[in-house]
């Protein structure tokens, strides 16, 4: 179970406090931010925020000033004396905004995928019609576990994260039906190719390490997964993706 630090919504037209609301099933987007340290740095914080206005205006949810009003919200309940090592979500619909701060578990390496039936709705935005991913995850412990989303014998995504295959040094990553999220772009800039094509479930024992990629998971190597029996050959890329990332952390600016 999260354990929340924050949780405020607010009127798009007044920013007046309103009850909480998380908006999971509405028509709206969001964007999950690791925030951590005193002072605070939110990773990969502009790019984030300019996903976020790109799927309002794709989903018709813009207004004059909704991403200076988002980014004042965010800043009020930003605490600078706080040390963070916490997930910002960020969840816009037509009415509301809402603004939450829960701890981020780390993932331990004993780590299990597990493939269930099901796409996203437009799979290729970060909307908020979650609430069958969040069944599942509610029941697990998100340390040691995630859900696997299959649709016709394909791997797409993980519920929390974007998936890397790796074969024979190479990465490999789905094609089509997912959220192209900011640490897959941070790291198809780094690693200057990802192969992208389809990945059959019949064909997941030819991979080396199934890798998740993304706020919360940063990056996670995956142990098993018990459905095709499958286990992780090696740690090669996990640990270079892995050093990939904490050096692009120290870079990042503190957010003022």
């Amino acid at each position: 179970m999260a354990t929340y630090l924050l949780k405020k919504s607010y009127q798009h037209k007044t920013l007046k406090e309103v009850n909480f609301k998380d908006l999971w099933g509405d028509k709206g987007v969001f964007t999950t931010m690791r925030i951590l340290g005193k002072p605070a740095k939110i990773i990969f914080f502009n790019s984030h925020i300019k996903n976020l206005v790109k799927s309002l205006k794709i989903y018709q949810l813009d207004r004059v000033n909704i991403q200076k009003d988002i980014l004042k919200l965010i800043k009020l309940n930003i605490d600078k004396s706080k040390s963070y090592n916490h997930l910002l979500r960020v969840a816009v619909n037509k009415k509301i905004i809402s603004i939450s701060l829960r701890d981020r578990m780390t993932p331990k390496l004993k780590f299990n995928l597990k493939l269930i039936s099901h796409k996203r709705i437009d799979p290729e935005l970060k909307n908020l019609k979650y609430k069958l991913i969040l069944k599942y995850l509610s029941k697990m412990d998100n340390t040691t576990s995630d859900v696997g989303l299959c649709f016709n014998k394909r791997i797409l995504e993980s519920g929390t994260s974007n998936i890397f295959f790796i074969k024979e040094d190479m990465v490999y990553s789905p094609s089509k039906d997912i959220y192209k999220g900011v640490t897959y772009s941070f790291f198809k800039k780094k690693l200057g190719k990802i192969i992208n094509k389809e990945i059959l479930i019949n064909s997941l024992n030819d991979y080396d390490e199934i890798l998740l990629i993304g706020s919360g998971k940063a990056v996670t190597s995956i142990d098993t997964i018990k459905e095709i029996n499958w286990k992780r050959n090696d740690l090669k890329y996990y640990k270079i993706l892995s050093n990939l990332y904490k050096k692009e952390i120290l870079k990042c600016p503190i957010y003022r």
